[in-house]
């Protein structure tokens, strides 16, 4: 099952969460009408009563719609949320903490072998059990959560991991799912919280006629148990066969069994529990149980026994680890890294292409680990703060080898900007003018995590100085156009919170005008002569769903990179399927001749991020390193 797969599969999941969660409800308004029976005292007389089952339904639905929707909107910012509710402090990337640094090298390194933005790393400082979750609505707003246990008990192959198991989720569509859960169960939760506070009103008369008040408060506590009772079965369902396939991937990413297996042997040990009361409500997003044990635990826990957890990794280690590269292989130079393209090596096939989406090899978690140690330093360290971080940008953005327009840049520059960031931004340039142009993609996400430090306005405000210096240099390149559309969608989730993407487009005629131009851009893009141009574009669009029955130009459209933005944006609106349709066609406009320029990659891989489809760096052309040597980064 392939990552768009994944994606589907979390949809249809959603759909039998619905069932689940009504299936509960009923069963909640037959418990509470019983009680609503004896309280009003008519059982004796009649065990139906129409008008009250209907009244106790609607109030019921309408309690459990309300305190549902209400959690779904407070959980509109995403994981963040569920970060804070659990106690988390957000590590920020200039921490001295050797822990929390070690931590977030680790998830560095897993971002760029996957190709996503670095996510926001929350410590959940006084929990000193094992254990660590990933929340979010797409891979582009995660954050990852990590208890100060798993820190102090865990070696680096350990963390690895546990970050990797996380990454899977990340990757697999189970946040968005898990969110979805988390916010319709609430509402199950508040009959349990309405029952509470009743309880604890003591009737003002003990003369009251019918059962007191407390004791219906009593009863609605028993259903609410029943409720909860029912939301650790939806989550065990939803849960348990999730837990295994992170797991399988974590092996996979790192092809290490014995970090994520010896994890699992010290579970065995140690403790996993959170004290955090918010633990009940996000026990199903947790690596390990996070709730104390019960009678009930094989039936109603949320996770796969831990023995099985370690048999199935046994088998992993047994069958499959002849097939992953071997350690000496993951130690070559960057040449063994990539793919070989326009250099001799192994070639990538379409296919591979749309297999890889959404995946992390040994390889790529190598080739990521090697780019951050081989980074300059002042570069590697400039990533970590705030204004460094900008000044970075905005070098990234300024014209390298026509001096007079880099200096129109430079002053329109010094106009909006305080003179140390122009002057950081100067010596940044020379750093980046010495990389190869295939590292300017990560080096754009390892800035991310310090950006988000700024308040939106400030993040709008960064996005709209990247515009000016295009704006100054009088002309827009294919590397800034690639920057300023990965840099607006890393930081869209910063700067309008809350908004969440919804697939609106199911059907290829939906977007057929938008699908041309994407392949018309690449086309015009990898080749240079017409034939090769038309050639290329008929290739992708043969691949589209249903190509024989549309409207096909004989050759790739014009367009300006701005037409290009807005189509993008619109497909980022279609179905898991058609996305994999679209990268699918992408990819064998790009690879027609078994070439990949730079353009050409930094182009297909910025398109696949910004449809949030991440490509792990495996389309580099050439070497992703400085050209110069560098002191390597001690980590």
């Amino acid at each position: 099952m392939n990552f768009f797969e994944h994606q589907d599969r979390a949809r249809q999941n959603t759909q039998q969460l619905i069932g689940l969660f009504c299936l509960s409800i009923a069963v909640m308004i037959v418990a509470i009408y019983i009680v609503a029976l004896f309280f009003f005292r008519m059982a004796p007389r009649i065990w139906w009563h129409p008008g009250l089952f209907l009244s106790v339904g609607v109030v019921t639905i309408i309690a459990i719609a309300l305190a549902s929707v209400y959690k779904i909107l407070c959980l509109r910012e995403g994981g963040r949320v569920i970060a804070q509710e659990l106690g988390g402090r957000l590590l920020l990337p200039e921490t001295t903490d050797e822990q929390g640094r070690q931590l977030l090298n680790i998830v560095e390194e897993m971002a760029i072998a996957s190709g996503i933005s670095v996510p926001e790393v929350y410590l959940l400082e006084a929990e000193t059990s094992i254990n660590a979750f990933a929340a979010g609505f797409t891979p582009n707003d995660a954050v990852i959560g990590v208890t100060r246990g798993s820190l102090q008990h865990l070696n680096r192959d350990e963390l690895q991991g546990v970050i990797g198991h996380e990454f899977s989720h990340i990757l697999n569509g189970d946040m968005r799912l898990n969110l979805r859960l988390m916010g319709l169960l609430h509402g199950i939760l508040f009959v349990y919280l309405t029952g509470e506070l009743l309880w604890r009103i003591r009737s003002s008369s003990r003369e009251e006629k019918g059962l007191p008040l407390w004791a219906f408060g009593l009863a609605l506590m028993a259903i609410g148990g029943i409720g909860l009772l029912c939301g650790r079965l939806i989550k065990a369902a939803v849960s348990r066969q999730r837990e295994f396939l992170a797991d399988a991937s974590a092996v996979q990413f790192t092809r290490n069994p014995d970090g994520i297996s010896g994890v699992l042997q010290k579970l065995q040990q140690m403790d996993s529990r959170l004290i955090s009361p918010g633990a009940e409500a996000a026990s199903h997003m947790f690596f390990g149980n996070a709730l104390n044990p019960s009678f009930w635990e094989d039936m109603f826990a949320t996770h796969p026994p831990l023995t099985e957890r370690i048999r199935r990794i046994g088998g992993l280690k047994v069958r499959n680890m002849s097939t992953m590269p071997s350690p000496a292989t993951r130690s070559h130079s960057q040449e063994s890294l990539t793919m070989g393209f326009a250099g001799g090596g192994a070639k990538v096939t379409p296919e591979q292409v749309v297999n890889q989406v959404g995946s992390v090899a040994p390889e790529h978690f190598a080739h990521a680990q090697a780019l951050l140690a081989q980074l300059p330093e002042s570069l590697r360290l400039g990533v970590w703060e705030q204004q460094s971080a900008m000044a970075i940008v905005f070098a990234l953005a300024l014209d390298t080898e026509n001096l007079q327009v880099q200096e129109r840049q430079v002053a329109w520059l010094r106009e909006v900007q305080p003179a140390d960031v122009v002057e950081k931004t100067l010596e940044f340039s020379r750093e980046v003018s010495q990389l190869d142009s295939t590292i300017r993609l990560p080096l754009v996400d390892l800035t991310v995590p310090a950006l988000r430090q700024n308040t939106a306005k400030e993040c709008l405000r960064l996005c709209k100085c990247i515009q000016g210096l295009v704006i100054a240099s009088k002309s827009l390149s294919l590397g800034n156009f690639v920057l300023q559309l990965v840099l607006w969608h890393r930081l869209q989730p910063y700067i309008n919170p809350g908004s969440v993407t919804k697939v609106e487009f199911t059907s290829i005629e939906q977007i057929w005008p938008d699908s041309i131009l994407i392949l018309s851009a690449l086309a015009r893009v990898g080749q240079s002569q017409p034939e090769a141009i038309a050639y290329a574009f008929r290739s992708g669009v043969y691949r589209l769903p249903e190509a024989g029955q549309q409207d096909k130009p004989d050759t790739a459209v014009n367009s300006n990179f701005a037409e290009v933005k807005k189509s993008i944006e619109r497909l980022r609106l279609a179905s898991p399927k058609l996305k994999q349709a679209i990268v699918d066609a992408c990819a064998h406009t790009v690879l027609l001749d078994n070439k990949v320029t730079p353009a050409e990659a930094d182009l297909l891989r910025a398109i696949a991020m910004t449809l949030d489809c991440p490509i792990p760096p495996f389309l580099n052309p050439q070497r992703g390193f400085p050209k110069s040597s560098t002191k390597k980064n001690a980590r």
